[in-house]
């Protein structure tokens, strides 16, 4: 549950039960109880709001779900909400992709860490897809922290995380040239 389809129900789950628990949105958080009515894009749109009086996080929550008066402390809570979620979401994912490149030996490591290698650590390139991962810079470089933070700044420097555009296909591309290539052989 850490991609861009479950993050806005993740984040509208934590608020409706803030909602219960606490009476800081009064009695407009009644919307919060319906299923993916929060967006993925609302909530990054939430999250990256920079101005003073968080006015993108009350149009958001005013239009969206129908809560036309939200007090300041109730919108620096939401934003709180969704950097959680987000952050969350980004470790996971680091947390994956550093599992896997592990497991095939491509951490960049090559055993560096252990001093049983004198050789430059090789390159990995991460092609990344996806609008969650595109579009939204505080997930972008919550992922990156996270991969610093689990390999450490050395070795993951050797680690580069890439935007690409129509990732299966290019892979469904890379597959059958490869399955070609050996058939060939």
């Amino acid at each position: 549950m850490i991609s861009g389809v479950y993050l806005g129900d993740i984040t509208r789950r934590a608020l409706y039960r803030i909602a219960q628990e606490w009476d800081v949105f009064g009695d407009v958080a009644s919307h919060l109880d319906v299923p993916f009515i929060l967006s993925t894009p609302m909530m990054a749109a939430m999250h990256e709001d920079d101005s003073p009086d968080l006015r993108e996080v009350a149009r958001i929550l005013r239009e969206n779900l129908n809560m036309p008066i939200v007090p300041m402390r109730a919108r620096r809570i939401v934003v709180a909400v969704c950097d959680i979620v987000t952050r969350r979401a980004a470790r996971m994912a680091a947390a994956g992709i550093v599992g896997i490149l592990k497991k095939i030996g491509r951490d960049g490591s090559d055993g560096v860490a252990t001093g049983r290698t004198k050789a430059k650590p090789k390159r990995t390139v991460i092609a990344m897809e996806g609008g969650l991962y595109a579009s939204y810079e505080l997930f972008r470089e919550y992922l990156k922290d996270a991969v610093v933070e689990i390999l450490g700044e050395e070795l993951a420097r050797n680690v580069v995380l890439r935007t690409f555009e129509d990732g299966s296909g290019i892979g469904a591309a890379l597959l059958s040239a490869a399955a070609a290539r050996s058939l060939n052989q």
